[in-house]
């Protein structure tokens, strides 16, 4: 059949009427060949001949039959997460097939009008629809209407599943096999479109499954907080015997989360007056708010190292507000290296001497303390960087101080109020707290896996600025990885090229997440190791994020693999179409006509003919309307260079998981068994480390408790690195 022009499925199934009649005269030559005047041994190879004729042309007219019904319904494809496959060269990603010029071919046959009654369902399927319906609360029908929705094999009424959309879409290719993607393929990144509820949270499900089980590090950013996504990450830490390495973030769980100080892992000193500002407006007079909070933001900061203390937001705006003290302190430390040895004395001396009303106007109502420390550096031509900018601040009018940061102190107010200080502030010294503290270096030296739900619903503010925070700070260390790998600071061979590892980054919500701290994570951390997978509703809201279309582009072109689901923009849509080629269709067009004879002597009076003519003509492989009406759970994927895969994804199977947990507290409960407490932390013995296969050396938890660093003693790495 498929060497033909047209394929014609779409009509009845002729070829089971001539299967019957030869399967019929093979059972007569056989019974009776007497009846065809056959001898027995004539017979038997004319049955033989005709039963598999017969046996032909009834898989061809049930080939017919098939396709029909796979247009009308596909059936329900679930997966249980123990038998979700997985490899250390492909990804899995579905059941499918390559779309090819066939399907489209096929996909425009079944919108003809005269074929629509084999792709829609039949009178009983719709009779029994509107029964369920009308019988609903009818005494005595009632049952009947349960029974007939219920989906199960002994239903031949049973109603589709409820994904809506076109089945045809995937119903084109009767014959779908496992889709796989290479895994040198994500290094180049990954974007999933899709609208709301039609399977973006389940597809990373499926990926992020992969990954644990596979042995990389983990990390999932989730605005939102899906709780099923949580419970399945957990889960497939126990299957894969990760539990232990599992950490959640979650600032809508302060209780139970574990805790991160977005600010206190850097490189350079800059970054932290670069995390904490970056949420401030840039644009117009805000700009010149926002640089002045860079500044005294980083004063801070480089005070703050000098002095030996982690920075915080806690302290950041604890000092913004009360900046002398964090002078004197600063003085109090960086004097005696560079002052006579009776610098105190003659501090004291000055300070019993001060006459306010002498005092310059910015100064008044400071301490003595202050005044004379500032007027024993400028006597004494005493001079220091960070003195020098603590001292500009002190010396500026208090009012004209607050206006200055006033569009800093709301946006730290925020995040330092209430519960959620203390997960983005975390005290290194509280050892009764059981809460254990995570950086990424630690993290990814460890094979860790990091679920971040950042309760965007609740105060979008403080999400996204500990979001931003977080992907800076990923920045900065993809930028150490790339440089030294993953044994920087720790004792190894020198000689030893450094290793990458291997982090699969997922970002639900994308277009909540993205930022100037996102976009070098995309185009530069690569060659770190870092894979990123992000998903989000529309484009639309990537470049109504960012603010600019052509920086919306730049971020677009990082994204190698293109997976889409249902959307509902055409914009979105063709970011998918537009990137793939036109292909030749054939149309069948019916011809008839007569024709009068001129010939008046002529016993022929007119001539007819009817013809069927093949015409070609060029379409898209794909129009923005097919992603418009796919149905839930299926999407297509531009894989491997361009290569288009029409996909269906396995729907999580939880009924039968004993790994699954039955809520957050009982992940809570869990955890609680796992982490250490700060009480004893130095009596915890080094962590082997032990070769995961696919990943460089890493030093995971052992059987008992997690490494000292959980507890609050953090090692600093080498350099400027906090």
């Amino acid at each position: 059949m498929n060497r033909n022009p047209v394929e014609a499925l779409l009509r009845p199934a002729v070829e089971l009427w001539s299967a019957f009649v030869a399967g019929t005269a093979a059972v007569i030559a056989l019974v009776a060949p007497w009846a065809l005047m056959m001898t027995p041994a004539v017979a038997w190879v004319a049955a033989a001949v005709l039963g598999g004729f017969a046996l032909v042309r009834g898989w061809q007219g049930w080939k017919v039959l098939h396709y029909q019904r796979n247009l009308r319904r596909l059936r329900e494809y679930r997966l249980g997460a123990d038998r979700i496959p997985v490899s250390r060269r492909k990804l899995f990603l579905g059941l499918g097939f390559a779309w090819t010029q066939k399907h489209t071919q096929r996909l425009r046959d079944t919108i003809r009008p005269e074929v629509q009654h084999y792709i829609r369902p039949g009178r009983l399927y719709r009779w029994a629809r509107s029964r369920e319906v009308a019988w609903e609360n009818t005494p005595g029908l009632s049952w009947i209407a349960t029974l007939l929705g219920i989906r199960a094999w002994w239903n031949p009424l049973a109603p589709l599943p409820p994904v809506g959309g076109k089945p045809a879409l995937h119903g084109v290719e009767p014959d779908e096999a496992p889709v796989y993607m290479d895994l040198g393929e994500r290094v180049g990144h990954t974007l999933v479109l899709g609208t709301t509820r039609v399977g973006k949270t389940r597809l990373a499900e499926i990926l992020i499954t992969q990954d644990i089980r596979r042995g990389d590090v983990v990390i999932v950013f989730d605005p939102k907080g899906d709780a099923d996504l949580l419970r399945r990450m957990y889960a497939e830490c126990k299957r894969a015997g990760r539990e232990q390495q599992f950490y959640m973030f979650h600032l809508g769980h302060p209780d139970i989360s574990a805790r991160y100080n977005a600010i206190g892992s850097f490189n350079r000193i800059t970054e932290v007056a670069t995390r904490v500002t970056n949420p401030l407006p840039d644009q117009g007079n805000s700009a010149a708010f926002k640089e002045f909070g860079w500044r005294f933001t980083n004063i801070i900061a480089q005070a703050l190292v000098a002095l030996g203390r982690r920075p915080d937001y806690q302290q950041i705006v604890r000092h913004i507000t009360h900046i002398e003290q964090l002078f004197i302190d600063y003085c109090n430390h960086w004097l005696p290296g560079v002052a006579p040895e009776d610098w105190g004395h003659e501090v004291a001396r000055r300070e019993e001497q001060i006459n306010e009303r002498n005092l310059p106007f910015a100064m008044k109502g400071r301490s003595r303390r202050l005044v004379a420390l500032v007027q024993y550096l400028k006597d004494n031509a005493l001079f220091d960087p960070i003195a020098d900018g603590l001292r500009s601040a002190v010396e500026y009018d208090k009012t004209y101080f607050d206006k200055i940061v006033a569009s800093l102190l709301p946006l730290l107010e925020k995040l330092t109020t209430g519960q959620s200080a203390e997960l983005i502030s975390p005290d290194y010294f509280d050892l009764d707290d059981p809460r254990p503290i995570f950086d990424w270096m630690q993290v990814i030296r460890q094979q860790c896996v990091v679920y971040v739900g950042l309760d965007a619903l609740s105060d979008m503010t403080v999400a996204t600025a500990v979001g931003n925070s977080m992907f800076a700070d990923l920045v900065s260390v993809a930028g150490q990885l790339y440089k030294f790998g993953t044994e920087h600071g720790l004792p190894s061979d020198d000689q030893a090229p450094p290793r990458m590892p291997t982090v699969s980054l997922h970002g639900d919500e994308f277009n909540e997440l993205i930022g100037d701290e996102f976009i070098p994570l995309l185009n530069k951390a690569g060659g770190s190791g870092f894979q990123v997978t992000a998903y989000t509703q529309t484009w639309s809201d990537v470049e109504a994020r960012i603010g600019s279309k052509p920086k919306a582009g730049q971020v677009a072109g990082n994204f190698n693999t293109l997976i889409m689901l249902r959307v509902k923009e055409f914009a979105t849509a063709e970011m998918l179409t537009e990137q793939l080629p036109q292909v030749e269709i054939n149309a069948l067009m019916q011809v008839s006509g007569t024709n009068d004879s001129a010939d008046p002597g002529s016993e022929q009076h007119f001539t007819s003919r009817n013809e069927d003519r093949i015409s070609v003509s060029e379409v898209p492989l794909l129009t923005p309307a097919d992603l418009v009406t796919l149905p839930k759970g299926q999407a297509f994927a531009l894989i491997e260079g361009g290569q288009l895969f029409k996909i269906r994804m396995p729907l999580p199977d939880h009924r039968r998981d004993p790994q699954m947990p039955a809520s957050l507290q009982h992940i809570a409960n869990d955890m609680a068994r796992h982490y250490s407490t700060g009480d004893h932390w130095w009596v915890h013995e080094p962590v082997p480390r032990t070769q995961v296969s696919g990943t460089p050396d890493a030093a995971p938890h052992t059987s008992s408790t997690p490494p000292a660093s959980h507890s609050g003693a953090l090692p600093t790495d080498e350099g400027e690195r906090g």
